[in-house]
């Protein structure tokens, strides 16, 4: 018998305990946080067990149909969005959420109002379910001056302001990468435990990569800047290889395989979109903050990602 393996395997780095020892670096904190993500955690269970269940969609009622007794099923999308806002209220830690899911912002009763706010997107990549495609929630988290008096205004802000970030990736396997300011790690799903395990301690994003991810289909559309430097990667002048095209058109997907093998991600403005398609809040600035932790880099063309100061939540 392995008595070495047995140990480690019993001495495993779940995601609470993960939380937990960050926590500790501050000895002033009072577990808000760490309530909070666990709240999401458990969101994140609830939707990977109805994404493995898509394909069954028109027997589990997910396929946004009306069944038998007449009642309306819910669009895994919906069901999912309203998972997250149910677990991130009763968590008594949030004030305002910010969904991809609603037009408006949504203000927690005063009653349970946190110190926090939270932008999501609770199902990115949703239309690929059908064919199988990796999909996944992508979250960030602000903090709130004032709870009690909270305004839309103070949602507003830089992604510089953020204090966590992270995706949970919907796939072969479940993975939740999150960083609360400390650098980025990844935990994958225990199905036998019902817990998220560290499978990715420390991600730090490859120097160089050798994969270019971007929907060519709008090249037609693109300004000249960003078609000479996808031209370039296809055909370089330097002697060097060329970079490979991967896009699989779901941003969390993309996005982990960039933060894991290196490369860059795009999603340029183009003509028929001049300020690009990518929502400010809850896509753009989560992931930055995540690709910086990890040692990387991101920018809209102009400057710094996390320098933008967003004019609405959508």
């Amino acid at each position: 018998m392995d008595h070495a393996a047995d140990t480690f395997r019993t001495d495993l780095m779940t995601i609470t305990r993960h939380v937990l020892n960050e926590q500790s670096r501050h000895p002033e904190s009072r577990g808000d946080l760490t309530i909070l993500l666990s709240h999401i955690v458990l969101g994140c269970k609830f939707v990977a067990s109805a994404v493995n269940k898509a394909g069954l969609a028109k027997l589990t009622g997910l396929a946004g149909e009306t069944n038998v007794q007449g009642e309306e099923q819910k669009k895994l999308d919906v069901l999912s969005n309203e998972v997250f806002v149910n677990a991130l209220v009763s968590s008594g830690r949030t004030c305002v959420l910010v969904s991809e899911e609603d037009e408006k912002a949504t203000f927690v009763d005063p009653k349970l109002r946190g110190k926090y706010c939270v932008c999501f997107d609770p199902l990115d990549g949703s239309s690929n379910i059908d064919c199988g495609v990796s999909i996944g929630t992508i979250f960030g988290i602000y903090m709130i001056k004032n709870q009690d008096t909270v305004t839309l205004e103070e949602v507003l802000q830089p992604g510089k302001d953020m204090i966590a970030a992270g995706y949970c990736m919907y796939g072969s396997s479940c993975t939740l990468v999150l960083s609360t300011g400390n650098g980025v790690n990844g935990f994958t799903l225990d199905p036998s435990l019902g817990e998220f395990i560290m499978t990715h301690p420390d991600i730090k994003i490859p120097p160089k990569g050798k994969i270019y991810s971007v929907n060519e289909g709008n090249a037609k559309n693109w300004d000249t800047p960003t078609a000479k430097y996808v031209e370039k990667c296809k055909y370089p002048t330097d002697g060097s290889s060329p970079k490979s095209l991967r896009y699989i058109g779901s941003m969390v997907a993309d996005v982990h395989r960039t933060l894991l093998y290196g490369g860059i991600f795009l999603y340029p403005a183009d003509k028929k979109s001049p300020s690009g398609k990518l929502r400010v809040m809850y896509e753009v600035f989560p992931m930055s903050f995540l690709m910086e932790e990890a040692g990387g880099q991101s920018f809209t063309g102009k400057g710094r990602s996390l320098d933008l100061i967003p004019t609405d939540i959508i």
